[in-house]
């Protein structure tokens, strides 16, 4: 860093080197004498070094290449100075046009702010690299130098000659809508180009992300088959058909009556016989139990116990004192086998029965197959049938709305009268959990931690 500071101040101190700040004066850039300060500590590198010196004489050259396009020791007088001739000499009159010709118009000048907008930097913009990149520009210059080698030799490398002699082959495959990266062939779009590209081109949609992602066909299927609004049944309109509104009476009717019967089934569950109830009596008699038959209880276990021991005792020596002889293990040899001849000779005329049974085996087997078949026909229709139903997505089961619907003597003739039923709110979340898009949900209940404290307050008990 020191060396180039002094190349810095040796290259200002020149006596060719204008300095495009009158106000800086050349000489201060090396005469400023500076504090002597230990260098050898790395903290004491950029907190004790003056830099200002440097940093004005680059900000001088970077401002003189804005203004001037370079420096100005460099250039030649001629685009410097200029001679003063004096004042300009005046244009001759231009002479009015005749009637019936149109006047020139004087030429319009750009607006203020526009000027104001142009560049006024005299840098040349850097250049544009990406014009000059090509895909594989390595590779394929080492190609080609490796082939002008080859053919100033008069070769031909292996891999051209096997290419060459390769048997053509007609490709009926089409060409992939996106191209890969690698391919040589492929165009090269410059996204910042002016140039108008084709618009229809995948590979060009992909690098400009103009392509949108493929939407997964998992995404398009909806959780249920039923629509957003289901339409009233014909007999909740505000002034129906007679038949029509008895059959949607009919069906709320059938509807209660399912009611009716599960909380029927409840109550018979939890009914029981008042004659059963227990008595002042019976819980007495409950209470002794077990007391006053206890002694006779103790003497039945203990002779009980005595016959059991003495059971024991007889049975073990009679065990201990049968013991099989030679005879009877050759005899239950001879039994063991002729069981197991007699199983294998039934066995093998089971199998030569069953040639005679291939009809019935045949028929059998058909009649599996059909109630296979239809099996799997109502399971089809089951699955058909549960789309339309909600599913089971939380702990708890969706409850369906209940039907709205107007009594006979109850029904407007016209929509003044109607009176308002249901709540829309409602029937939309109903649909909702019944879609499958939410699951059931029910109320939250407030549960109070601690108790409520009452106290009277003293107007009041000035009152009791």
């Amino acid at each position: 860093m020191a060396a180039a500071r002094k190349l810095k101040r040796v290259a200002a101190s020149q006596p060719g080197f204008l300095n495009f700040k009158p106000t800086t004066n050349p000489t201060d850039l090396y005469s400023s004498k500076r504090k002597r300060v230990n260098k050898n500590k790395k903290k004491n590198w950029n907190k004790h070094t003056d830099i200002t010196d440097v940093e004005e004489f680059l900000e001088d050259i970077r401002h003189q290449e804005r203004t001037t396009g370079g420096l100005l020791a460099e250039k030649p007088d001629d685009s410097l100075f200029f001679v003063d001739i004096g004042p300009p000499q005046k244009t001759e009159e231009v002479p009015e046009p005749e009637e019936g010709k149109k006047r020139k118009r004087k030429a319009s000048r750009p607006l203020r702010i526009d000027v104001i907008l142009q560049p006024d930097s005299r840098v040349p913009a850097p250049k544009d690299v990406l014009a000059y990149q090509q895909p594989n520009a390595k590779k394929l210059r080492r190609s080609a130098q490796r082939a002008e080698q080859l053919a100033a030799n008069a070769g031909v490398p292996r891999k051209q000659k096997l290419l060459l002699n390769r048997r053509p082959v007609l490709r009926t495959t089409k060409k992939a809508a996106t191209e890969a990266n690698n391919n040589p062939d492929r165009d090269y779009y410059d996204i910042w180009g002016q140039e108008i590209k084709d618009t229809a081109d995948p590979w060009y949609l992909q690098q400009t992300k103009k392509k949108r992602v493929q939407r997964p066909e998992r995404l398009n299927e909806k959780p249920s088959v039923l629509p957003a609004v289901e339409v009233i049944a014909p007999g909740g309109s505000y002034n129906p058909d007679f038949f029509s509104h008895q059959a949607l009476l009919q069906d709320a009717h059938d509807i209660e009556v399912v009611k009716k019967k599960q909380e029927d089934k409840i109550e018979r569950q939890l009914a029981y016989n008042k004659d059963d109830r227990a008595t002042e009596e019976t819980v007495f008699q409950e209470h002794l139990q077990g007391l006053v038959e206890e002694e006779e209880d103790n003497d039945e276990d203990f002779a009980s116990g005595i016959d059991e021991e003495e059971e024991d005792g007889a049975v073990g020596a009679i065990s201990v004192a049968q013991k099989k002889t030679e005879r009877q293990r050759k005899r239950e040899r001879a039994e063991k086998v002729k069981e197991q001849r007699r199983l294998a000779s039934r066995e093998q005329m089971e199998k030569q029965q069953q040639f005679f049974q291939l009809r019935t085996i045949k028929a059998s087997i058909s009649k599996q197959d059909q109630k296979t078949k239809s099996k799997q026909i109502q399971r089809k229709a089951k699955q058909e049938e549960q789309k339309s139903q909600p599913r089971r997505l939380g702990r708890l089961k969706f409850q369906p709305q209940d039907m709205e619907v107007q009594l006979s003597d109850e029904l407007a003739g016209s929509l003044r009268r109607l009176k308002p039923e249901g709540s829309v709110l409602k029937d939309r979340f109903k649909s909702l959990q019944k879609r499958n898009l939410i699951e059931p949900r029910e109320r939250a209940k407030f549960k109070r931690r601690l108790k409520v404290k009452y106290q009277e307050k003293r107007a009041f008990r000035e009152i009791t």
